[in-house]
């Protein structure tokens, strides 16, 4: 008998999650599978419903559907409802527990990758459930400044009054300046779209953008031709995944297994996209 996971959304049918949770279960030595649950919108309350009666352990949730779940949930810890937002669900004792684990991800994509928040100038582009992870990070690491800019501007100065940031119009974005920059939108998905020019990117020293397909977007090459330090989001996408299992099982992975892991995610990523 398996214990069985898997990630909730609309579309999720190529949903790297799988390659992260089921080597991350057999490198733990569980008997454990995770799935992908494409769920419509018309559907997603029988099928919250039908969690406990199908005796899942646990999900990921993924877009459109980490604010709509919330209402569903026995209960949510602190910093998810704070978000606004939850991405993953425990189910104890018959209860479905709500937690976020993507401003993690944030974190420690950044950690990793040896750059300090703390004290910096911050530049967020998006207002959406990402951005609200993004910006709680943010804020949680001491950045010393917020801006954020949203094409519907009202949604930008939400943000920033939850979390205390700076809102900027959409058409002032070419004007933006600052260390970081963290691309949260879904522009440049399967594009060579870029929300910014080189020109702005000039203006930085590192740059993260959440979209992972293609893996360096056209945000990040005209970063890297700028001189900044680029972050992928694939990293985001691994280190909340990796929270996640820990949620679900209580056990930690060794640094062996994380490495596996994250070589197997990338090279999933590089067959996909040749």
């Amino acid at each position: 008998m398996y214990d069985v996971y898997g990630v909730i959304g609309y579309p999720v049918k190529h949903s790297l999650s799988p390659v992260i949770h089921n080597l991350g279960f057999k490198l733990l030595g569980l008997k454990s599978v995770y799935g992908t649950f494409e769920v419509s919108p018309e559907n997603f309350e029988q099928a919250v419903i039908g969690i406990k009666a199908l005796g899942i352990q646990g999900l990921s949730v993924t877009v459109p559907y980490k604010e709509r779940i919330m209402k569903y949930l026995d209960e949510i810890d602190k910093t998810s409802s704070e978000i606004g937002a939850v991405n993953t669900v425990v189910v104890e004792e018959g209860r479905l527990l709500g937690f976020n684990t993507d401003w993690i991800g944030v974190l420690r994509a950044f950690e990793e990758n040896g750059i300090t928040l703390k004290g910096k100038q911050v530049v967020v582009i998006g207002a959406g459930g990402a951005a609200k992870a993004v910006v709680y990070a943010v804020k949680k690491a001491e950045a010393k400044e917020i801006v954020i800019y949203n094409r519907t501007y009202q949604k930008a100065v939400e943000l920033a009054q939850k979390f205390g940031g700076v809102p900027k119009p959409w058409d002032e974005l070419n004007k933006a300046e600052g260390e970081i920059i963290i691309q949260t939108t879904s522009v440049g998905l399967n594009s060579k779209e870029s929300v910014v020019g080189p020109e702005v990117l000039l203006r930085f020293k590192v740059a993260m953008d959440l979209v992972y397909s293609p893996l360096k977007t056209t945000f990040l090459t005209y970063a890297e031709e700028k001189g900044c330090k680029v972050i992928d989001g694939l990293q985001m996408l691994f280190y909340q995944g990796i929270e996640q299992l820990r949620l679900w099982t209580k056990k930690s992975l060794s640094q062996e297994s994380l490495s596996i892991i994250q070589k197997e995610l990338y090279a999933e990523v590089q067959r996909r996209q040749a």
